[in-house]
């Protein structure tokens, strides 16, 4: 089953909101009442200290935060409509930032503790770019393009030099002022060993549930084909695409119970109590059995990585490291799911890029709804 992976989202874009949000008073870093340090999620505190350098009586104010700036980005994306052009966080600093073609609209209530920045191109514009390297076709040498929304420029990164997306760029028409060259790592998909809780698939090769659904869980879309057997837990595959997108579901044989959790290596689970997207600069945790429980934050949405197998489109960029043996994992914002582990590159002793499926396209996908804890 393939869906549509052109302009299928955007950064931070979130659903509809009520207009009392707009006029909700927002709470910069230093003035927001922390979350109880009994509500941060097990083993959280530890790993964005080890991952982040986050000081342990500082996590629970930025999670709250990072929380509240997601209300109010999502207020201004509907407010700003067309001249919208993304936002970001900085959970240290407690600044939240939103770009758009047109500043004056940012006046009155919501431009309350929000620095604006005027932006050349809207994120629409931006992603219509983008969407012509995808119809050019990324060739093997170009490992990923992702609108990068601080600069306002679609980021375009070559395996070896930056000829291949030099060459890219210019078949698809692009102009260079809106384009940033870099070199990265060949992306790659976490297949064949498991992230998260273990599942073995056709009993040759093993991944990681992602999140649990009624009935069953998702997990990458590289994992198993349709009609795909697993074991621990028992289950077929339902619905599969890859590449193109990078998402799955597994329906589940009675007896196993899907669960609103996610391990944190540390002894414990999370809780899973909805599937609110973050916004660009929020802190994310990433869990899998290879290299347990990781932290970082999102660098972008609707990113596209070229894998030896083919394009995948739409995916979340993070700097959350992970390793061959992650690949299906779950991907958490504090208590919200935000996406299943596609693939990346590099690994957790040097640092690497990692890109997630976003979970709310799969739920759609596939008309599935989320267990929550």
């Amino acid at each position: 089953m393939t869906h549509s992976v052109t302009l299928r989202r955007r950064a931070a874009v979130f659903g509809a909101t009520a207009l009392a949000l707009l006029l909700a008073p927002f709470t910069t870093g230093g003035a927001s009442a922390a979350t109880p340090a009994s509500d941060v999620p097990a083993g959280m505190v530890e790993a964005l200290e080890r991952d982040l350098g986050v000081p342990r009586t500082e996590v629970a104010r930025r999670l709250t935060f990072q929380d509240d700036a997601a209300t109010r980005v999502r207020t201004l994306t509907q407010a700003l409509g067309s001249t919208y052009a993304g936002a970001w966080v900085d959970p240290a600093a407690g600044t939240v930032h939103v770009a758009t073609t047109t500043p004056s609209k940012v006046r009155g209530p919501m431009a309350a503790g929000v620095t604006t920045v005027h932006a050349e191109r809207t994120l629409t514009q931006l992603e219509s770019l983008g969407a012509r390297l995808d119809a050019a076709g990324l060739p093997a040498d170009v490992a990923t393009w992702y609108v990068d929304v601080p600069t306002n420029k679609l980021v375009v990164e070559a395996v070896a030099g930056t000829t291949a997306a030099a060459d890219l760029v210019a078949a698809a028409g692009l102009p260079a002022d809106a384009v940033t060259l870099a070199t990265a790592e060949a992306p790659r998909t976490f297949i064949d060993v498991i992230g998260g809780n273990a599942y073995y698939i056709n009993a040759r090769s093993r991944c990681s549930v992602g999140f649990a659904v009624q009935g069953g869980f998702v997990t990458a879309g590289h994992c198993g084909a349709v009609g795909a057997s697993t074991t621990s837990p028992s289950g077929t595959f339902r619905g599969s695409s890859f590449p193109g997108n990078d998402y799955a579901w597994v329906q589940v044989a009675a007896g196993n119970t899907p669960r609103g959790l996610v391990n944190n290596y540390s002894g414990g689970t999370v809780r899973v109590t909805g599937s609110q997207q973050a916004a660009v600069g929020a802190y994310v945790c990433r869990s899998g059995s290879t290299t347990g429980w990781r932290c970082g934050t999102v660098q972008a949405y609707n990113s596209t990585v070229r894998y030896s197998q083919g394009s995948v489109s739409g995916l979340i960029r993070t700097n959350v490291c992970a390793e061959p043996g992650d690949s299906g994992g779950s991907l958490v914002a504090g208590t919200q799911a935000q996406g299943v582990t596609s693939g990346g590159s590099g690994n957790c002793r040097y640092g690497g890029t990692t890109y997630f499926q976003p979970v709310n396209e799969i739920l759609q996908a596939y008309g599935l709804r989320l267990v929550t804890g």
